[in-house]
């Protein structure tokens, strides 16, 4: 199954689902950004709810897509020292067209970082619940008698400095979507984000 699915909603709204970060999704993102802009939208909803990350350089890619060449999209960082910044490729197709990233508690690692770069650069408002806080870099430690030892030896923050891990990225406008609007195939956080761009 593809990484990414995209259409153009009524009102000239260009959607985005990123399901995971995976090998396609760079690639795919920036089909559906050259799409977007082709059709000059008036606005992006990038929706990254339920997406539990996956390939770091693939979120990087994916926030350039707003984001000038050389602005920061995350730091890693070990104790208070940055051991390396990540930073926008300069193809910043979507710059400028506003845009509102749907987020909730099953947003992880890689979409938090993209969530969180877009949000602390000001390209993007974030729409949904708090997401669920995965910001740390793991390495494997084999031992003697055969067993593995995990070991965090980094952490990654956004752009302004918040940690991403255990505390999660918290939306500007906070939109419940419960079991209720589930079963009734209602998506009131989608509403949400339309409505603001509507505006």
């Amino acid at each position: 199954i593809p990484s990414v699915e995209e259409e153009i909603l009524e009102g000239n709204i260009g959607y985005l689902k990123v399901s995971r970060f995976g090998e396609d999704t760079t690639k795919l993102t920036r089909e559906a950004a050259t799409k977007f802009k082709a059709a000059n939208v008036k606005g992006v909803i990038l929706d990254v709810r339920g997406d539990p990350g996956g390939l770091l350089e693939a979120s990087v890619d994916l926030a350039s897509l707003w984001l000038d060449k050389g602005q920061t999209v995350l730091d890693e960082k070990r104790g208070d020292v940055v051991v390396k910044s990540y930073k926008a490729k300069g193809s910043a197709t979507l710059k400028s067209i506003p845009t509102v990233v749907l987020i909730n508690e099953g947003s992880a690692s890689a979409s938090e970082i993209t969530a969180g770069a877009l949000k602390d650069n000001g390209a993007a408002t974030l729409i949904g619940v708090k997401t669920y806080g995965k910001g740390s870099v793991q390495s494997l430690i084999r031992l003697g008698d055969g067993s593995v030892l995990k070991v965090t030896i980094a952490k990654w923050f956004t752009p302004a400095g918040r940690n991403i891990n255990k505390e999660g990225i918290e939306p500007d406008q906070k939109v419940e979507r419960t079991e209720e609007d589930f079963k009734n195939n209602k998506d009131p956080q989608k509403d949400a984000a339309l409505e603001f761009l509507k505006k």
